[in-house]
């Protein structure tokens, strides 16, 4: 009898959870979930929720069956640097991390040193050099993230060390055992809505297991969020889209309760982000969020070396137009080497070789003097100050230099017929 209780107070378990999963993630079903006996939810005016962006949507499909495998390989848990510069070494499986040069984005890993805001890190190959670290102990933490920021919540993507300039202390050291909350998201600037709410949970029971025995140790946990003094509570792991912000500067909060509300007490699952929200601001996430870019050129922030259809075709077409200019280039080269074979036969250079001769021998009068050629004189210069040219002047010293020849042989002949007559 007490084994069929069992098993229907474990079906009707089950059945509800699997009825809250089902429901979509909205900011009422999940205030509806709470009973009266938990703390009341200050009641929600400005911030709502709304369905992820259709581009997300689609650029999603291309990580549905990626699982990234994350590592921090140095330095190692509980490892004492004798230095306050530390360099990390991370490892990245099962995803390619880059930056599109062009939009700017790309799959990468969000590092955090501490408390701080994270940093993207879009390349593994060198490692992080963290300078000027204090003395003592701190932690990082790394994951795996999508493009748009928004994290991988395999095991494997999420990896975690704690170490110590020095010597250790009691700053910055998270418990192993206990729940850990990682906010993420949101953080720095924004020049649209919907924004993104997304965190990262280590440790963090299933529900059902929580559930199944009030009198056991396990606690049941929800992410308490506060947007400018409006709060309200989440307890499914996923990312959520907001409007509602102020233009401006706004804050967030995300912490870590249980089911009666408190803090479960551990380094970070109580953390405060300033935020901006500047609707001038148009980057690649704006477009994103408010499908003003096409997928096709977005792919790119997915796909590594992706090229789009357009780019393609341009590619395509740059191919043929070069191709038809070198067949045709060819095409002229053939057909002029066919004519100066034609022309320049030996009989033909020969005659050629001819006419330059004869032209240098008997330099023509008119090309000497072109017709169109006129010489203005000034009237105070008589003629004969006007110098003859050089080739002038030599055309007729070959002139007078015949002309004597011819008269010189006149002469002899005059003399040889007079001397005949004699």
């Amino acid at each position: 009898m007490m084994s069929r209780i069992k098993i229907l107070s474990w079906l009707t378990v089950i059945f509800f959870c699997w009825t809250l999963l089902g429901c979509s993630d909205t900011i009422e079903s999940v205030q509806a979930f709470n009973s009266e006996s938990k703390s009341p939810i200050p009641r929600v005016e400005n911030i709502s929720e709304v369905a992820p962006p259709k581009l997300i949507q689609e650029l999603n499909k291309n990580f549905s069956q990626t699982k990234p495998e994350v590592k921090i390989l140095s330095p190692q848990i509980d490892e004492i640097v004798n230095s306050q510069d530390v360099s990390v070494s991370l490892q990245v499986k099962g995803l390619d991390i880059f930056k599109d040069e062009e939009l700017g984005m790309g799959p990468h890993l969000h590092f955090f040193l501490d408390d701080k805001p994270y940093q993207a890190i879009y390349s593994a190959s060198e490692p992080i050099i963290l300078e000027g670290l204090a003395p003592g102990t701190h932690t990082i933490r790394v994951f795996a993230s999508r493009p748009w920021h928004e994290s991988f919540k395999n095991p494997t993507a999420y990896a975690q060390t704690t170490f110590h300039v020095f010597t250790a202390t009691e700053d910055n050291n998270p418990s192993q055992d206990e729940p850990l909350l990682t906010y993420s998201r949101p953080q720095g600037t924004y020049g649209a809505e919907p924004i993104m709410l997304d965190f990262y949970l280590t440790n963090a029971p299933l529900h059902v297991v929580a559930q199944e025995n009030p009198a056991d140790d396990i606690a049941d946990w929800r992410i308490r969020v506060t947007i400018n003094g409006e709060s309200f509570l989440l307890d499914t792991w996923q990312p959520i889209y907001l409007t509602g912000f102020n233009k401006g500067q706004n804050w967030v909060k995300l912490e870590y309760i249980d089911e009666n509300g408190n803090v479960i007490q551990n380094a970070f699952n109580s953390t405060v982000r300033a935020i901006n929200y500047d609707p001038s601001l148009q980057d690649t996430l704006a477009k994103l969020v408010t499908d003003k870019i096409s997928l096709d050129k977005v792919k790119a922030i997915a796909l590594k070396d992706y090229q789009g259809l357009q780019e393609v075709k341009t590619q395509e077409k740059e191919e043929i137009i070069e191709e038809e200019l070198s067949e045709e280039v060819e095409e002229v080269k053939e057909e002029k080497s066919e004519i100066l074979e034609e022309e320049l036969t030996p009989e033909v250079i020969e005659e050629e070789l001819v006419e330059d001769v004869t032209d240098i021998a008997e330099p023509s009068v008119n090309e000497s003097k072109p017709e169109n050629m006129k010489v203005e004189q000034d009237k105070d210069i008589l003629p004969q100050e006007i110098e003859p040219t050089a080739d002038l002047t030599e055309e007729q010293n070959e002139q007078e230099n015949i002309s004597e020849e011819l008269e010189t042989k006149e002469n002899k002949q005059e003399d040889v017929n007079d001397s005949d007559n004699q």
